[in-house]
């Protein structure tokens, strides 16, 4: 299925974090780790004022922001470009 943002959004698939352990060997369950912030751009809606983002860009973004949506069984988010804080670059 293809998908296209309209307007100034960018469809995007979180990284998945590995598991983590504290110190002392603890397993930290999904539910007590933080929501992850970074993400690949997957499509890009139309943006404007001269952001540059194309797909397949790695993006940091704000904490508790976006639209979680699934597409043929896999998990993605909707951003808005004001949500977006910046674009890691190599």
């Amino acid at each position: 299925m293809k998908f296209k943002p309209l307007g100034e959004r960018a469809l995007v698939q979180i990284f998945e974090r590995e598991e983590e352990k504290t110190v002392s060997g603890i397993v930290l369950p999904d539910t007590a780790k933080e929501k992850p912030q970074t993400a690949k751009v997957v499509e890009v809606g139309e943006f404007e004022n001269g952001v540059k983002l194309n797909q397949g860009d790695t993006i940091v973004f704000a904490k508790y922001s976006g639209t979680e949506i699934s597409l043929d069984g896999e998990d993605y988010m909707i951003l808005d470009a004001d949500d977006i804080l910046g674009v890691v670059e190599d």
